[in-house]
């Protein structure tokens, strides 16, 4: 996939119903994506371990395990960019995913354009990572509050040495807050968007779960704030080698 251009890149679509796999596999199609539907979980893995896509677009009500289990298996065996799109409208539903490391939520039914836009928006995020990561290879390893951070391999460690595992999502969203620590980001900059939804709190439950990560009580944070109507603030130094 270019770092300009969306266009070409490689989704997985987990859906085990035929009509709504077709919608969606012809709906990115004519954009240019390269799809491959899958019915089930299992499958799905199974492809991503020999080859991880851009992106996998995960519907939860499937036949051999829950979608959510699927989420869960990416996120720890071939971190990519995931996409649910489901007919569970439940909050808490939504919450879990964003927790397991999806970058949206879509439930259905759901407009065609909205789904290629979405796609579009989470792939320009990651190829926007991937092109900070390109620009500056010989900072790699980050130093920070005794936190050690390596962006190439997306590993934490914490001060008492223990391994924390990162969702690519999660790696993402650290790796933004540690090339601009001291200065207030905002939703939008933390998302990569121009215009984000007001009512779409879904960059604060990814920040609660990296302030989990790295042990920053969500009562009293120290290292990441909340600067209300603003955005958030990394207040720690970091030091790259």
């Amino acid at each position: 996939m270019s770092s300009t251009d969306t266009t070409n890149a490689s989704i997985l679509v987990l859906e085990d119903e035929a009509e709504i796999a077709r919608l969606i596999c012809g709906s990115l199609s004519e954009y240019g994506f390269r799809c491959d539907h899958l019915t089930t979980g299992r499958q799905l893995l199974d492809r991503a371990r020999r080859a991880t896509p851009d992106l996998c677009i995960v519907d939860l009500g499937l036949p051999d395990m829950d979608g959510m289990q699927v989420v869960r298996e990416l996120q720890e065996g071939s971190p990519c960019a995931v996409l649910i799109l489901t007919g569970r409208n439940d909050v808490t539903d939504r919450v879990l995913g964003l927790e397991l490391g999806a970058d949206d939520y879509i439930v259905k039914p759901f407009e065609p354009r909205e789904l290629v836009a979405r796609v579009r928006s989470i792939l320009r995020r990651y190829q926007r990572a991937a092109a900070s990561d390109a620009s500056d290879t010989a900072r790699t390893i980050a130093r920070f509050a005794g936190w050690t951070f390596d962006r190439g391999l997306h590993a934490l460690t914490a001060p008492d040495g223990r391994e924390v595992n990162l969702s690519a999502a999660e790696a993402g969203l650290l790796l933004t807050l540690l090339q601009r620590p001291n200065r207030i980001l905002s939703r939008e900059q933390l998302l990569g968007e121009r215009d984000v939804d007001p009512f779409d709190r879904s960059i604060d439950v990814r920040m609660s779960r990296l302030r989990r990560k790295l042990d920053d009580d969500p009562h009293d944070p120290k290292l990441i704030k909340t600067v209300y109507g603003a955005g958030y603030l990394f207040t720690a130094q970091v030091a790259w080698d």
